[in-house]
């Protein structure tokens, strides 16, 4: 990210996940609309331009929007993924992880954090797609659990806001296994009454999916999010069928159940902690 976004935004520290040249006081074209959009102007409208198009953010943008004031402690961030299977390919694993924590400031493809949104305790877990796609490896997993073991042990409630392609093949099954672990341990979180918000935002897909991103008490979506477990190409081959249009929106999903409500950026905060604290009074974690 250009250094000009620190300058405009220092509540809101770089995340680098816009990694291009960008001409002098303009920050991108909406690819909706087509409107080039100022740099203080996108930052002010949390990165969401006029015509609504929601562009993607960081986990540290994410941060700084629902945190109250931005702040927060930073948990579990010693655990740091590994090349266990020595995977090799065009770059080999152990290499991608040293330049991709280089290039991105990032340890891996999700972050703890512990702070309030609007007074209300929480762990918030935000996913980072400029870390290998905010594919989940077992770093990722561990990650998740132990904030969802820190909510359970806290009474606190967890807000998990997904952005991923999914597993991280190079780490094969390694990879898959935290699927299963993830969504065991959001089992227990509901066996202890612990409210989980899950923010689906673009694109969520795969396993991420599956394990948690459709699991929460309440499964909320940004607009026009692209959220699904295959992709297009692979269902329509799978099943021999023509798909309907936009079926893997947010707002398809919404139709068919799968999500309870589409919010804008804007009003994440203030819906998602009103939401805690309905739940909080109406049933009190002991």
């Amino acid at each position: 990210m250009s250094k000009w976004y620190k300058k405009i935004a220092e509540g809101i520290p770089s995340s680098s996940i816009f990694k291009k040249s960008i001409p002098e006081g303009v920050w991108d074209k909406c690819p909706e609309c087509k409107t080039k959009i100022k740099e203080d102007k996108i930052v002010f409208q949390l990165f969401v331009c006029s015509c609504g198009h929601h562009f993607r953010i960081g986990s540290e943008e994410y941060f700084s929007i629902l945190f109250d004031e931005g702040k927060y402690e930073e948990l579990f961030r010693e655990i740091v993924p590994k090349d266990i299977l020595h995977f090799e390919g065009p770059q080999p694993y152990k290499e991608r992880l040293v330049s991709e924590q280089a290039e991105s400031g990032l340890t891996d493809a999700a972050r703890v954090g512990k702070g309030r949104m609007n007074g209300v305790e929480l762990i918030l877990v935000a996913m980072d797609f400029s870390f290998i796609g905010g594919s989940m490896g077992s770093a990722v997993g561990e990650r998740i659990a132990r904030a969802i073991d820190y909510c359970i042990q806290h009474k606190i409630p967890l807000v998990i806001v997904s952005r991923s392609v999914g597993a991280r093949m190079m780490e094969s099954f390694y990879s898959l296994m935290q699927m299963a672990k993830t969504a065991t341990k959001l089992a227990l979180l509901g066996q202890a009454a612990i409210p989980f918000i899950s923010v689906l935002t673009d694109p969520t897909i795969g396993g991420v999916t599956a394990s948690i991103g459709m699991k929460g008490d309440i499964n909320i979506a940004e607009p026009k999010a692209n959220i699904g477990y295959a992709g297009p190409k692979v269902i329509k081959e799978s099943t021999g069928k023509d798909l309907p249009k936009g079926f893997q929106r947010s707002e398809f999903l919404m139709e068919k159940g799968f999500v309870d409500m589409i919010i804008e950026r804007k009003n994440l905060k203030s819906t998602i902690s009103s939401l805690l604290q309905l739940i909080i009074e109406k049933e009190p974690i002991d």
